[in-house]
């Protein structure tokens, strides 16, 4: 039988540390101890998200393809057990618990200053016990077909699938997280079990706790209610994509008081560190263009082309990397005009120097304060995990980044021919 292995992860940069351990019954478990706190973080987490509609383990022949959306609906029906309903449990103890489904994966999360260990325990049981029958999948067939219609309904959300379409042309994460009324209506409780036994194996999935807690206190809980399993060589696999986008824009009307835009380039995608380096050269060169400080900013706020909803951010996951600028603007054509013409700018004559700077700075005291916030670590330490980094590799990272680094990438990484304006209108 496998042994329980512990391994400390200290911070070069700050001195702070966590505990990475490898359970004996095949769980990763982080757990941050945090000295003067007093909330608890925990969260539960499997890789699986909306975009893992084909995978296959060692024991199937080919690849499995379910209808999409079917991550979101497993995760709703979690919460639900043969006897009651687990927030009711979590009622007892006293804890805030929720649970979220993204492009890449599902957490089940609680925060609590009290009772730890009776919440944990309700947290790793109710996610190892799932229940499904035809009649309770019928149910909440309905109910997330209404969330799916309220979704189609929001402008904010509208703006930025259009977005996505007009990048990728086959990647599903292409596909509203929730799937679509047709595809959740083929939806059964044996495709929602054979989901669950796939990806919500232990082998798949990591444990984060952080703030007021003890590496002992997670083992104790985590030794009684864990329930060993195989290791399945869990394989996904993703439509073959190329770097060429769909359109280079979609104009929707809704009911806005001035447009929304997002505005998206398309980017090789990476795994791994490689991930973490492109997203963060990515942020950071964004940043210097188009920060709070820059030129660029400063150009269309005073013009009133743009208001302080204007930001940037970096998208990625398992096989997309996409750069996104987004806000109102009176003219959001005009936008991406000013936009494309600040990166040839640079690309031929380089980023600002001192922009670089302020823009490092300010991320890295982000970087630092995320580490006294109790939900951040938690959020972060899963995350990471998943992404195959370390909570502090995004510290090491940019420490070490250099100006050089962002002007290479904005040269050979981004390109403005990839890029695709999504608007939403005011209905007239």
């Amino acid at each position: 039988m496998a042994e329980t292995t512990k391994k400390t992860i200290v911070s070069p940069q700050t001195g702070d540390k966590y505990t990475h351990i490898h359970h004996k019954s095949g769980l990763e478990i982080l757990v941050c101890e945090m000295e003067g706190y007093s909330t608890t973080e925990a969260m539960f987490g499997t890789k699986y998200g909306s975009i893992n509609t084909q995978f296959k383990t060692a024991a199937d022949k080919d690849y499995c393809t379910v209808p999409e959306g079917i991550a979101h609906f497993l995760e709703h029906k979690l919460f639900e057990n043969e006897d009651c309903d687990v927030f009711d449990l979590y009622a007892k103890t006293g804890a805030n618990a929720n649970a979220f489904t993204s492009f890449d994966k599902t957490c089940y999360f609680f925060s609590c200053s009290d009772n730890f260990k009776a919440s944990l325990e309700i947290l790793l049981s109710f996610v190892q016990s799932p229940y499904f029958t035809p009649e309770s999948v019928a149910k909440e067939q309905g109910i997330i077909g209404q969330e799916i219609r309220m979704c189609d309904d929001d402008p904010g959300w509208r703006v930025f699938f259009n977005m996505l379409c007009g990048l990728y042309q086959k990647h599903p994460v292409r596909i509203d997280i929730a799937g679509t009324i047709e595809s959740i209506a083929e939806i059964t409780d044996d495709l929602l079990y054979r989901c669950y036994r796939t990806f919500y194996n232990l082998h798949n999935m990591v444990l984060a706790v952080a703030g007021k807690c003890t590496v002992d206190e997670v083992l104790e809980v985590a030794d009684r209610l864990l329930k060993p399993c195989e290791d399945q060589k869990l394989e996904t696999v993703f439509p073959e994509e190329t770097l060429d986008i769909v359109r280079e824009e979609t104009v929707e009307s809704a009911a806005v008081g001035q447009p929304l835009f997002n505005l998206g380039i398309k980017c090789q995608p990476r795994q791994g560190l490689d991930n973490l380096r492109a997203e963060m050269l990515a942020d950071i060169t964004m940043q210097t263009l188009s920060g709070s400080s820059s030129p660029l900013y400063q150009e269309m706020l005073q013009s009133r082309l743009v208001n302080e909803s204007f930001s940037s951010e970096v998208f990625n996951g398992d096989g997309f990397f996409t750069m996104i600028f987004g806000g109102e603007s009176r003219d959001p054509q005009a936008v991406r005009e000013k936009v494309t013409a600040a990166i040839l700018d640079a690309q031929k004559n380089g980023l600002d120097e001192v922009m670089f700077n302020e823009s490092k700075k300010s991320a890295y005291g982000e970087l630092v304060r995320k580490l006294g916030n109790v939900s951040a670590v938690t959020n972060t330490l899963v995350a990471a995990h998943m992404a195959g980094c370390g909570l502090y590799d995004p510290m090491q990272v940019l420490s070490e980044m250099t100006l050089d680094d962002c002007n290479r990438f904005l040269r050979e990484e981004v390109d403005v021919r990839r890029m695709s304006l999504s608007v939403i209108t005011p209905a007239e």
